[in-house]
């Protein structure tokens, strides 16, 4: 026979997770039974993120229409009379072919209306015309070398040891190559003993960091202190007032009040068990100062 099998094999030694596997035809040549599956998969997947992509934009044009029309009468609509006024209510519970069938008083929102349907419309036959689109190149054969039939290409995760000369990036984009791995007993440690896990140039990551990643920083540190206040606490078994004294301090200082009052003490010493790890912390966005 002419055909071959010119696959490439892993090693034996290799250990990893397929994450991946994509089967290329040549045009002419039936699929198999997994290049089906995979084209059907694939198919899937494209349709939910259509579907996802359409359903942001209608959730967005019935949002804004919803805070224009709120309030405002109407000369007819489904189960409304001349003069009534609309509701969040109201809107809520028609359905969203209802919404364009609402004709209001003032000419302005009629026109909003029958412009938001138009759009919507024209969207989805966007992205239908676009998914048939990506169907059909699935569908399609491949555009392979002269003499090949078939490809396939498996992908596989494959966790690695660091070792010195990899990069790392955090995920705010900051990024820097290891230069050196040390036993935990040379690393520097602070007051406590605990030895630090990373120590960074300081041309590197620290002299580019902004103030919101500062803050980051420190709170993080924060958080961590106080989960081990926290294990400590219940590590010796102290009593549930005193857990219940320290975490109001720490939630109640200052910020939102939160209700420890209402917890019981089994539900005090599961919260506490749960912030052994850290004390969950959010912050608003920071843009500045005016």
């Amino acid at each position: 026979s002419d055909v071959k099998d010119t696959s490439l094999r892993v090693p034996s030694s290799y250990n990893g997770t397929v994450i991946d596997v994509r089967v290329f035809t040549r045009d002419g040549i039936d699929k198999d039974l997994r290049a089906k599956d995979i084209e059907r998969q694939e198919v899937e997947r494209i349709r939910k993120n259509i579907e996802a992509e359409f359903r942001i934009i209608e959730t967005a044009t019935y949002e804004r229409l919803a805070e224009v029309l709120t309030g405002k009468a109407v000369i007819a609509g489904p189960m409304l009379k001349k003069g009534d006024k609309l509701t969040k209510a109201y809107l809520s519970d028609i359905g969203s072919d209802d919404w364009f069938k609402l004709r209001m008083e003032k000419e302005a929102l009629n026109d909003q209306l029958v412009l938001a349907d138009k759009r919507l419309k024209e969207r989805r036959i966007e992205l239908d015309e676009k998914f048939e689109e990506s169907k059909v190149k699935l569908q399609s054969g491949d555009d392979l070398a002269p003499g090949v039939l078939k490809i396939v290409k498996v992908y596989l995760a494959i966790k690695r040891r660091i070792q010195p000369g990899d990069k790392m990036a955090g995920r705010h984009g900051n990024k820097g190559v290891i230069s050196v791995i040390k036993p935990v007993e040379d690393m520097p440690f602070d007051v406590n003993g605990e030895p630090i896990d990373i120590v960074l140039n300081p041309l590197g990551v620290p002299k580019r960091m902004n103030v919101g990643q500062i803050l980051e920083s420190h709170l993080g540190w924060a958080a961590e202190g106080l989960g081990l206040k926290i294990g400590a606490m219940l590590d010796t078994q102290r009593e549930v007032i005193e857990i219940r004294q320290f975490l109001e301090k720490v939630y109640n200082q200052s910020g939102r009040i939160e209700d420890l009052d209402s917890l019981s003490d089994a539900e005090v010493l599961s919260l506490a068990g749960n912030l052994r790890g850290g004390v969950p912390m959010a912050t608003g966005v920071f843009d500045g100062a005016d």
